[in-house]
C-alpha cells in the first residue's frame, strides 16, 4: 500500500489529501464538509475516476461535519463509480456525520465500514 499522499486540497474549513492504496484511491477529507467547500472533495473523487479509480475509499474519520451538499458530492461519486464498475466505500464516521446518512437513509447505499484498514481489505 502506497502510504503517500498524492494531492491536496484546504480552503478554510476543509482539507482533501488523497493516496492510492492498491487498485483503491483514498480520499481523506478533514474539517467540514458543505456547500461552501463540497467542491474541494468533488473535484479530487473525479479526478480519480478519470485516473481510472473506480473504487474510491473515502476515510471520514477526519470529517467533522456533513451538509445535504457534501452528501450529495458522495452520492454522485457513488453513481460514477458504480458506473465505472466499482463503488464508494465509507469509513470511521464520526457519529455526527454517520447521523447524517442515518437520518437521510444515504447508509442504505453506500458500503460502510468501521475503519480505513476493514475498507482496504474488503471486496
Amino acid at each position: 500500500m502506497d502510504r503517500g499522499t498524492v494531492g491536496s486540497a484546504h480552503r478554510g474549513r476543509l482539507l482533501v489529501e488523497v493516496r492510492k492504496a492498491d487498485s483503491s484511491a483514498v480520499v481523506t477529507p478533514a474539517g467540514e464538509l458543505d456547500h461552501h467547500t463540497a467542491d474541494l472533495l468533488r473535484e479530487p473523487l473525479e479526478s480519480c475516476l478519470a485516473d481510472g479509480y473506480a473504487r474510491l475509499v473515502v476515510d471520514c474519520s477526519r470529517l467533522e461535519f456533513c451538509d445535504s451538499t457534501g452528501l450529495n458530492v458522495l452520492l454522485g461519486a457513488r453513481l460514477k463509480a458504480e458506473a465505472a464498475g466499482g463503488g464508494v466505500h465509507l469509513a470511521g464516521m464520526l457519529p455526527v456525520v454517520a447521523r447524517v446518512f442515518e437520518i437521510t437513509g444515504a447508509e442504505a447505499v453506500f458500503t460502510v465500514h468501521e475503519t480505513l484498514e476493514a475498507a482496504l481489505l474488503a471486496d
